[in-house]
């Protein structure tokens, strides 16, 4: 059995091996890794705090040269790096490979826009008061940042975070997700082999209990957590001073309109609803219907979604893997049990066996039930009818999140209509919510969170303007 250090102030420290990681699908301990208690994660944050001044030195094009060095070697360990992710995920290995992929073009995209960080020059002479000075801002980094990650996208969403405090210069401390470090850790390894001051990182695998100080402690100028909004809301009470950025939940909705293409959009809501066991916060949950068209979407989505195959994650033909643990597919099978006994009709699916659930389509749901308001995070679709698209963008919105929606129009002005009314952070058209891109501004509002990720946004948050006036005057 492999283990696994963790990562102190650039270095590789093994002081236990306590952290047991299993493969999701046969439950067996997979890896065993090295796990933080209170003082590592203290002397991590002091070596960050030292590390600063040298992490904000470094000239745009030494980090581009780290970030540069990562995505060779993430290319050159491509394939460990989807069978690992395939194992301590349970992720279905062609779903592992495209996070591999997007890992690779965060950490490109990151190194284009370590060099591209800039200012303004302002005209500051807007009143006779204003005359002979000039004005301009440049940005810098924030300082010390904290990190705090989930476990379905181990790689791409540590990337999300790492990759753009490298590109401003801003030295961090990572907290992964106790059931999928082991992504993290690989990319500690590679960071390692980098230049970056001493002090320039930290990944630190812990339990919840002790990891206080990765939101408390005033040293961290920064904390981004991708997670649950239970969890989120909390971490954002207790931050103190420091900036927050949250990605949250999400039960993302997606409607279909009487002059969509129904092939095309079966096809992309099959895959928005249940690509990696529907354990995404912009995952289809509720799919809204023109009525004209309704049948004919229900039989081809119901009849694709029988199809899909579900087993073991490495075999290639694998779509549906295990949920992350046996409690979440309970959690999930009493929800689809609730709403069969309070009306709705189950189209398909609705079985489970171990962390194993069924990809599982419902229609004639009651909107109270948890399916409707509540984060499934997991292969499930509510599937409901509409006459009146105005009337169906309201029901979008009738939800305490607001991460992503999809519309499947081909009307232009019922696109814009969409974009203008949908209180969301994407609206995303003739495709489903659950597409993204790693360079484009991505997050929520209500309790999907605050803040957008997105290289180039994410690095607007780690750092500061910083303004310089000039006063001319005659000789």
């Amino acid at each position: 059995m492999k283990t696994y250090p963790y990562y102190l102030a650039n270095k590789s420290a093994a002081p236990n091996h306590d952290l047991d990681v299993t493969n999701k699908y046969s439950g067996d301990t997979a890896y065993r890794v090295a796990i933080a208690d209170k003082s590592a994660i203290d002397k991590a944050i002091a070596a960050t705090v030292k590390a600063a001044p040298a992490c904000a030195a470094m000239p745009p094009y030494q980090r581009q040269e780290i970030l540069n060095h990562c995505v060779t070697r993430f290319t050159e360990r491509f394939d460990d790096l989807a069978m690992t992710l395939c194992i301590e995920a349970g992720k279905p290995i062609r779903d592992a490979r495209g996070e591999v992929t997007r890992l690779i073009d965060t950490f490109r995209i990151a190194a284009e826009e370590s060099v591209r960080i800039s200012g303004e020059v302002m005209n500051l002479e807007i009143s006779p008061r204003a005359k002979g000075y000039r004005g301009m801002f440049k940005r810098v980094p924030i300082g010390p940042c904290s990190f705090i990650a989930p476990f379905n996208f181990p790689l791409n969403l540590v990337a999300h975070k790492v990759a753009p405090a490298i590109a401003v210069g801003c030295p961090f401390i990572l907290k992964p997700a106790s059931r999928t470090p082991i992504g993290a850790i690989i990319i500690g390894e590679i960071l390692a082999e980098t230049d970056m001051p001493t002090g320039a990182f930290s990944i630190l695998p812990c339990h919840r209990d002790g990891a206080d100080l990765f939101t408390t402690d005033e040293r961290l100028k920064l904390l981004s957590f991708t997670g649950s909004p239970d969890v989120g809301w909390k971490l954002k009470a207790n931050a103190g001073k420091k900036k927050v950025i949250l990605e949250l939940g999400g039960n993302a909705a997606c409607i279909v309109d009487q002059d969509a293409d129904v092939e095309d959009a079966v096809q992309r809501i099959v895959f928005g609803a249940f690509y990696q066991s529907g354990q995404s916060c912009i995952g289809v949950q509720r799919v809204l219907i023109h009525d004209s068209i309704y049948d004919e979407v229900k039989d081809q989505f119901t009849k694709a979604t029988k199809e899909l195959q579900a087993g073991d994650p490495r075999k290639e033909d694998t779509f549906i893997g295990p949920m992350i643990s046996e409690s979440e597919a309970k959690r999930l099978h009493s929800w689809i049990e609730e709403a069969g006994k309070s009306g709705a009709t189950i189209l398909c699916g609705g079985q489970r066996k171990g962390a194993m659930l069924e990809a599982t389509l419902l229609e004639n749901v009651p909107k109270d039930q948890k399916v409707c308001t509540q984060e499934a995070f997991g292969p499930v679709a509510v599937l409901s009818r509409f006459n009146d698209f105005d009337k169906a963008l309201n029901e979008v919105n009738d939800s305490t999140f607001g991460l992503q929606a999809g519309i499947f129009t081909r009307d232009l002005y019922k696109a814009h209509r969409a974009w203008d009314v949908l209180d969301v952070g994407g609206v995303i058209i003739g495709d489903v919510p659950s597409w993204r891109v790693d360079n484009m501004p991505y997050g929520g509002v209500k309790d999907s969170g605050l803040g957008r990720e997105g290289v180039r946004f994410a690095m607007e948050d780690m750092t500061e303007i910083r303004n310089m006036v000039i006063r001319t005057t005659k000789n």
